[in-house]
C-alpha cells in the first residue's frame, strides 16, 4: 500500500468504499480505532458490541493484509481504558493475519 493509499484510509470507517459520499464517522455511533496493520487509521463501528465483544476484538475481512481475501486480527489492548458513549471509545491493535 502507498503513502496515498494510506491517507485515503485515515478516518474512514471500516466496510464503508472510499466513495461514499459519507465515509467518515457518524455521530451518535462508537467505534474502536484500528491501529497497526493493513487496516491503520480506519474506524471500525461497535455500537451495540457487548462488552464480552469488545474483549475478544474482530477478524476482519480485508485485501488488503498478508492473505488477499483473508482476515486481519485486531484486539484490544490489555487493560487499557475505555471510553464509554459515543465516538472513539478504544483501540484495537493488529495482532495478524490469517488466510
Amino acid at each position: 500500500m502507498d503513502r496515498d493509499d494510506e491517507q485515503l484510509l485515515r478516518g474512514r470507517v471500516y466496510g464503508h468504499d472510499h466513495d461514499d459520499p459519507d465515509p467518515g464517522p457518524r455521530r451518535g455511533r462508537t467505534y474502536a480505532e484500528l491501529v497497526g496493520g493493513p487496516l491503520d487509521g480506519l474506524l471500525l463501528d461497535i455500537t451495540g458490541w457487548r462488552v464480552e465483544e469488545v474483549e475478544h476484538g474482530a477478524a476482519l475481512p480485508t485485501e488488503l493484509g498478508r492473505f488477499p481475501g483473508g482476515r486481519s486480527l485486531y484486539e484490544p489492548e490489555p487493560g487499557a481504558s475505555r471510553t464509554p458513549g459515543p465516538g472513539v471509545s478504544c483501540r484495537f491493535h493488529h495482532c495478524g493475519d490469517t488466510p
